[in-house]
């Protein structure tokens, strides 16, 4: 098994989510796992133009990190996402990267993968940001399961995540391998799969790329 951790914080290897993060891939290599960390703090990455030159061409037009990180990214069997709160969601840094994955989430790319997340907060509302990203995990058609907060604020409460993080990252792996599955996550995929059948079907003539790789896949 593959997996792709990506950290979200500014901080790099300063940051304590990272080392949670650290911590997941110490698990999963543990029990077999091929492992990488791309830390975002290391990346150029710009923001999205919404030129929609990824939908019509399958090409992005921005010459920066992105394009070897989201190779890697689908490349991967499963993705660890690490992000500390930061005003009710992740930082800026994570949220460019989850931007410039338009034709990924439109073209269903994700789906088969395993993830999981780590986040940390400086208030008690720890797992704010792990709920989101997780839920986007879902989103983008991976099979969650589970994820690692800490608030640092909260006496033992980093102790305690890293003591759980080596253990998610050998329950990832174990799901991978034992191809898990589960039936509310089966419903959301489900569900983003029809969103997007029927969107490029409908932009047909617009996003000439797009549709051409779902009929590539014979889901049209």
């Amino acid at each position: 098994m593959r997996i792709l951790a990506i950290s979200g914080s500014p901080r790099g290897k300063q940051s304590n989510t990272r080392r949670l993060i650290e911590l997941v891939l110490d698990g999963a290599r543990s029990v077999g796992a091929e492992t990488e960390l791309a830390d975002l703090s290391e990346l150029h990455i710009c923001y999205c133009t919404a030129c929609n030159s990824c939908h019509v061409t399958g090409q992005c037009v921005i010459d920066d990190d992105m394009g070897p990180l989201r190779d890697k990214m689908l490349g991967a069997d499963g993705l660890v996402l690490g992000s500390p709160l930061y005003f009710d969601s992740v930082t800026a840094q994570l949220k460019t990267v989850i931007d410039r994955l338009a034709e990924v989430v439109h073209c269903q790319m994700f789906l088969g993968k395993y993830g999981c997340s780590v986040g940390t907060s400086g208030g008690p509302e720890k797992d704010t940001v792990v709920d989101y990203m997780n839920g986007l995990l879902v989103r983008l058609g991976c099979t969650v399961v589970g994820g690692v907060s800490a608030s640092m604020s909260l006496p033992g409460s980093f102790d305690a995540a890293q003591a759980a993080a080596a253990e998610l990252g050998r329950e990832l792996v174990r799901a991978f391998e034992e191809k898990r599955t589960d039936s509310n996550q089966e419903k959301v995929h489900a569900a983003m799969f029809e969103r997007f059948k029927h969107l490029v079907a409908a932009n047909k003539e617009n996003w000439p790329h797009e549709y051409s790789y779902w009929q590539s896949k014979g889901w049209l």
